[in-house]
């Protein structure tokens, strides 16, 4: 039998990995004379994009925050000739909203799998919970590792007990002499208490430093040991502020000599040395909601005398003689349970013994046979069959989202609006069309990967808009190279393409300073709102009003205006709809899904079904003229589509398919149609070359977008509009399949 696992893998410092690292041995450990040999991998994930030195086993890596890497992995694993999957899950360690980057792997996954919980939540947030409830369906078996953690299962995630298995969490099979190692670390005559593990707010340790000092003057021989390095995500936001924390409390107590940090992560045969060294060892974390603690079952393992806060592991593991418990956050309880202790030896000893006793129970080997048990059980006794899978977009195909030629295009001004190849041409300038699309594009990427760079463009762009911005509220387009306005106001278009941008950052402000600038301007512009001619400039306007309404439900005012607006535009479709053609004038021309789009908005808004009826109609209607045999041919600019005349395929241009794959987003956010998002994806692959031609807009070189293609072949000139067309609509994609696993499926 071949197994796969995925986890976090050594050397890298986690706990989950030190656990991968031990079942991986253990398992293929069990390999006996005369029977089928057993042989595995490891697919690792990596933290931050930092990158180790592996050994062999690791076969391939996934960066926890890149979702291609993950459909990177499930193909490799499909063709591995694995026979079932082990995967380890902790929130922390896969990439997207509560890790649901890992769903779209595992959805393809097409072997057998086991999932091993290692955080299971009692109160969850509705992310978290539904990650976790679809995880739980994908599974063959759950294992877990502790009595509560079954409850938890059933009664909060509906998982049937059925599918459940309590394995305890093993405990490497070490031994070492008590006395030696104590001689060893030069503690021969010491009375050693012990904590180790990633050091964080949460572990309490505050609790057992202020019980010292008591029991420091009865035993002023007393050692406490605090082995372990600062969590890493606690380093990554708070530094070492906690470690600070407790070297000043145990300076204003005089424990120097009494307690002893060590800032290390040490391997298993050091760590088990101070295991067999100390005289008690003790977890004081500071709430219940801790459902596994690895370090709790080495000590356990070992027969240390325990004493720990009554979490739920530990009162669980604790139990019937096996280690006490004192109060949470209780150090005078805990300074009279160790004085208590260690003033009576035979009792110290009998918490040694029974721990002892059970720990024989829990050790690696036995723990990886229970695994392998179960793991062939599955395989050759169950013959499981694998639910059909939906078909989804292939992401791997999707290029790395990359600023880098949006930020070769913007300077200190904005984003100058054309390019020659991949290089900015400043003698065009810069545009208000652009810069809009720009801050919406960077507010889009800062959402939704937290790119610091997306975060330092967007006051750029939201300056240059102020900066254009007319006494009356409208705004001007064009700006020269050096600063000079070229125009007096701009056209319809590009005042509703900043209202879009503008209503867009009110509802995703990153900050109060941002978003009280983008409300002034907002409100400012909002007397022209209706006196808009243009279609697509009321269909921009639309679309930012709406994004200013999901967070600003009560203004009644301006959900009148978006009323008004919508009935605008229907009045439009009403006028030019005629049998074969449901649209809002009598030709397609450019940014046509655009139209469709504002109306699928004001629907979400304003709940009404004729607004919803006109959005389905003439969507359907620009699908059927653009949407056919298997990819994206857009109405070219060239001649556009007249009513009873021919459509143009040439001079296509990446706003189109930026508004077709925005447009059929927005219908899936709306109806809830899967279908919806097979559409989303096949119109974005027009920019990576599903198209009329079969060539890629997409530059991989400059990770700019050209901006089109003509009769003789691409237009390689890759300016402002059709690489944040690109940028945007790949935004897109990953948007709409987050919310797909974590909400369509239904997750639970």
């Amino acid at each position: 039998m071949k197994i796969t696992y995925i986890a976090t893998y050594p050397p890298r410092e986690c706990g989950i990995g030190t656990f991968t690292n031990n079942l991986f041995k253990s398992m293929l450990g069990q390999n006996k004379p005369d029977e089928e040999t057993n042989e595995g991998f490891v697919i690792a994930i990596n933290d931050n994009d930092l990158s180790y030195k592996y050994p062999g086993e690791v076969k391939l890596t996934i960066r926890q925050d890149h979702q291609e890497d993950y459909l990177k992995a499930v193909k490799y694993i499909n063709l591995s000739g694995a026979d079932l999957c082990i995967l380890q899950h902790e929130f922390g360690i896969f990439g997207g909203q509560s890790g649901v980057y890992i769903l779209p792997l595992l959805h393809r996954l097409e072997i057998p799998l086991i999932v091993t919980l290692h955080t299971i939540l009692k109160t969850p947030s509705y992310n978290e919970k539904a990650v976790l409830k679809e995880i739980c369906k994908m599974a063959h078996r759950i294992v877990v590792m502790s009595h509560k953690a079954v409850d938890f299962l059933v009664n909060i995630y509906d998982v049937p007990n059925e599918k459940i298995v309590l394995i305890e969490h093993g405990v490497p099979d070490i031994h070492f002499n008590p006395g030696k190692s104590k001689k060893e670390f030069k503690l021969e005559n010491k009375k050693v208490l012990l904590t180790f593990g990633f050091i964080g707010r949460s572990k309490g340790i505050e609790t057992v430093i202020r019980a010292l000092p008591a029991v420091v003057k009865k035993y002023p021989e007393l050692i406490y040991i605090v082995l372990g390095k600062t969590h890493p995500n606690v380093l990554r936001h708070s530094g070492e502020e906690y470690r600070v924390f407790l070297l000043r409390l145990v300076k204003n107590l005089q424990l120097e000599n009494n307690v002893i940090f060590l800032n290390e992560f040490i391997d298993e045969q050091d760590l088990f040395k101070y295991l067999y060294a100390c005289d008690i060892y003790i977890t004081p974390y500071l709430n219940e909601a801790q459902i596994t603690s690895g370090t709790l079952s080495y000590a356990v393992g070992v027969g240390a005398a325990v004493l720990s806060t009554p979490y739920w592991h530990a009162a669980e593991l604790l139990a019937k003689g096996r280690g006490r418990l004192f109060n949470f956050n209780d150090s005078d309880e805990l300074s009279v349970t160790l004085t208590e202790l260690l003033d009576n030896p035979e009792e110290l000893k009998k918490l040694q013994n029974k721990a002892g006793e059970y720990g024989k129970r829990i050790t690696w080997p036995k723990t990886g046979e229970k695994y392998l048990a179960l793991a062939e059980k599955i395989v050759k006794d169950e013959h499981p069959v694998l639910a059909k899978k939906e078909t989804e977009p292939d992401l791997l195909i999707l290029p790395p989202f990359s600023l880098a030629h949006i930020n070769r295009l913007t300077d200190d001004t904005g984003i100058i609006q054309h390019a020659k190849f991949g290089i900015p041409n400043l003698k065009e300038g810069y545009c208000l069309d652009d810069n809009s699309r720009a801050l919406l594009m960077v507010l889009m990427a800062y959402k939704q990967m937290k790119d610091v760079r997306a975060l330092e463009l967007s006051p750029i762009y939201l300056s240059y808009i102020h900066y254009m911005q007319n006494s009356d509220g409208t705004f001007r387009n064009f700006l020269s190279f050096n600063r000079n306005f070229l125009d007096e106001i701009g056209s319809e278009d590009s005042f509703g393409r900043t209202i879009w941008a503008l209503g867009y950052l009110l509802a995703n402000a990153p900050n109060d300073a941002y978003y009280q600038t983008g409300k002034l301007m907002f409100f400012y512009a909002a007397p022209n709102f209706e006196k808009l001619k243009s279609i697509r400039g009321i269909a921009n306007t639309m679309i930012g009003i709406s994004y200013y309404l999901k967070s600003n439900p009560s203004d009644d005012s301006m959900t009148e205006r978006l009323r008004n607006l919508a009935n605008g535009l229907i009045k439009h479709y009403n006028e030019n709809q005629a049998p074969g053609w449901d649209w809002f004038e009598s030709l397609l021309a450019y940014d046509n899904g655009i139209l469709p789009l504002a109306l699928l908005h004001s629907a979400e808004i304003l709940n009404d079904e004729n607004i919803t009826k006109t959005a389905i109609e003439s969507m359907d209607f620009l699908t059927s003229h653009t949407l056919k045999d298997s990819y994206l041919s857009i109405i070219g600019n060239e001649k556009w589509y007249k009513k009873e005349g021919e459509r143009s395929v040439f001079a296509q241009q990446p706003i189109d398919a930026m508004a077709t794959v925005l447009m059929y987003h927005q219908a899936y956010f709306v109806t809830k149609d899967k279908e919806y998002l097979n559409k989303l994806y096949t119109s974005f692959l027009w920019f990576l070359g599903e198209n009329d031609l079969r060539m890629s807009l997409y530059d991989f070189e400059t990770k700019g977008c050209c901006d089109g293609f003509e009769r003789y072949g691409v237009n390689r000139n890759q300016g402002a509009e059709s690489s944040l067309a690109y940028l945007i609509s790949h935004l897109t994609v990953l948007q709409a399949y987050e919310e797909f696993h974590r909400s369509d499926l239904k997750l639970g």
